[in-house]
């Protein structure tokens, strides 16, 4: 019915080329290529053989002594360390498990003109086999090199390095990915049936190496009241982390808000993690946001660098009546796909059957493997389209009557409904048509935001260099 996280390749290949009806890799760009083999499966491994193949080292923290194998202690590993593999896959063995093969990462020389999008692979193996029936295995999707734009000024090589210098790396992935699969172990010893998918920036292509992980609990395919329901079934999981994983994870709060999420660090991987449950949008818009991701090469680079300004000017933070990254995603795509000469489509428009929002979980990965480049007449630089952004935003965008959709391609007029009515900003949710911005609902924080705006637009339009509104030297540190 679920599947655990399968994160596919880029749609294309940086030729574009096409053969037999499949975008394929040239094979004399192999040589470029960053990491060769990312196929990991990480769907039943058992922590301490995934952690021993990988020859990782997850800090100073000891393995947790509990009942599960998921955290076996230092002496029950010492024990094993010289047993066949056969014999420790015997021990571990059911007829509900498979053994994991985990492929080293080979790190090979590189251009620095190509990009790696984080990959994984994670082959399903139901294991509750009763309550979760099979779907068909879905062949490995091999990693493709991605061919970030020319930068031939000074403000499109700023935004080039500082993107290349920030973007999540596969090794910030696979920690993420490690800590999913164990929680989901862990969180299904209270709902069998369950399945904890990774979403967001973590996997939309639009990460950095500070993203924190964003995780969706599904325990069902009908939905969810998550005022009374998933509450309850969040205070279930945080009393759960609270007791039988209190070495593993730090700081977990239950956060009772519209969509109420439970906070908590990975002591192991040092990341932050938000929990929600059956927030299915979630899911879709993750693999919907990575083909635009993939779909032309300027829009990661200049998605990441606008986080990075809005996050410099406290306009990036939810929790503080200003903008999520979430919502300033899609303003960036918007504005992308409204230039005079567009650089993205509507992708729900053109290929509905791929993004409709009834296509069952299982199935939403495959979404950005069926979706051809997007080739665009648009030539402007990285430099120019930043510039752009800022200036469609502080003095063209009519925030008063006017809803950001990048289902349409365009701004429509806005609602009148109490979601959306004396709002000051209003972004839809592609899927569900919802507010992603409805946490900006004072009028301080929104002068703010357009003020910020209109004070970048003017002295980057003057100076030409990133450090006037960004200082990169800091941001690079701070990554």
């Amino acid at each position: 019915m679920f599947p655990n996280s399968i994160l596919g390749s880029p749609p294309f290949t940086p030729s574009r080329q096409q053969h037999g009806g499949f975008f394929a890799l040239s094979p004399t760009l192999y040589s470029h290529q960053q990491f060769i083999d990312a196929q990991f499966n990480f769907q039943n491994a058992d922590l301490s053989r995934a952690v021993s193949l990988q020859q990782l080292t997850y800090g100073n923290v000891s393995p947790i002594q509990t009942s599960s194998p998921l955290f076996r202690g230092r002496k029950r590993l010492s024990d094993e360390k010289n047993l066949p593999l056969d014999g420790k896959r015997q021990r571990f063995h059911s007829p509900h498990h498979e053994p994991t093969v985990v492929n080293q990462i080979v790190p090979l020389s590189g251009d620095r003109r190509y990009s790696m999008p984080p990959l994984f692979h994670a082959h399903y193996i139901p294991d509750m086999v009763r309550c979760v029936p099979p779907f068909r295995e879905i062949p490995f999707l091999e990693p493709r090199e991605i061919i970030l734009p020319e930068a031939k000024d000074k403000l499109s090589l700023q935004i080039l390095e500082l993107f290349e210098t920030c973007q999540q790396q596969l090794s910030d992935l696979k920690k993420k990915e490690l800590c999913r699969t164990q929680l989901q172990r862990e969180i299904q010893l209270l709902f069998p049936q369950s399945r904890l998918f990774l979403v967001g920036s973590s996997l939309n292509g639009f990460g950095t190496r500070t993203s924190d992980g964003d995780l969706c609990l599904v325990v069902k395919e009908e939905p969810v009241n998550q005022k009374t329901e998933a509450r309850h079934i969040l205070t279930l999981v945080h009393k759960h982390f609270c007791t039988r994983l209190s070495g593993y994870i730090e700081r977990p709060q239950l956060i009772r808000a519209k969509v109420p999420i439970v906070k908590f660090r990975d002591k192991v991987s040092c990341v932050e993690f938000d929990l929600n449950v059956n927030n299915i949008a979630g899911i879709r818009n993750t693999f919907l946001l990575r083909t635009y991701a993939y779909l032309e090469n300027r829009v990661r680079p200049l998605v990441l660098v606008i986080k990075k300004w809005a996050s410099h000017h406290d306009i990036n933070d939810a929790s503080r009546g200003t903008l999520n990254s979430y919502s300033l995603v899609l303003m960036v795509l918007h504005y992308l796909q409204t230039l005079p000469e567009p650089i993205l489509p509507s992708l729900q428009k053109i290929y509905p059957e791929s993004f409709s929002p009834a296509i069952q979980l299982h199935l939403v990965h495959q979404a950005p493997c069926n979706v051809p480049p997007y080739l665009s007449k648009n030539e402007s630089n990285l430099g120019d389209l930043l510039l752009g952004f800022l200036k469609y935003y502080a003095t063209e965008f009519d925030w008063n009557s006017q809803m950001i959709s990048v289902r349409e391609a365009k701004a429509i007029p806005r609602p009148d409904g109490i979601e959306w009515r004396n709002k000051y900003i209003c972004v839809e949710e592609p899927f569900d048509g919802t507010n992603t911005a409805r946490a900006v609902h004072e009028k301080q924080k929104f002068d703010m935001i357009k003020d910020q705006f209109l004070k970048s637009w003017h002295r980057l339009k003057n100076k030409r260099d990133l450090n006037s509104i960004l200082p990169l030297r800091h941001t690079v540190l701070k990554r």
